[in-house]
Parts: C-alpha cells; structure tokens; sequence
C-alpha cells in the first residue's frame, strides 16, 4: 500500500520537510508515480514500531 507525503506526515505525527528528510535519509521507503511521491505504508508503520521500540 502507498500513501500520499501529507498522509505519511500526518499519520507520524510530524511536518512535511521532516517526513522529506526520513525519505531522503532512507528511513521512509517510496515509489514515484509521474510526479508523485508516494509512501510505502509498511516504512510508515515500520518507523513507527522502532520508535515505540526504542521509547520502551
């Protein structure tokens, strides 16, 4: 599944220029459509159980 870069940033809780700089770092996995960049949602939900992980 694909999520839009404002959906990736909402469901993380954090601003587009951060959710780019995940991107960019490698720690978000995307697919370009056309001029689209889409999200993978498993990186989404992938970064969200290392942060819950590391929290604990």
């Amino acid at each position: 599944m694909l999520s839009s870069v404002k959906s990736a940033s909402q469901a993380l809780g954090i601003g587009r220029t951060l959710t780019y700089s995940l991107i960019k770092q490698g720690r978000l996995e995307t697919v370009k459509i056309g001029s689209r960049t889409l999200v993978k949602v498993d990186s989404i939900k992938a970064l969200i159980d290392g942060a819950k992980g590391g929290a604990a």
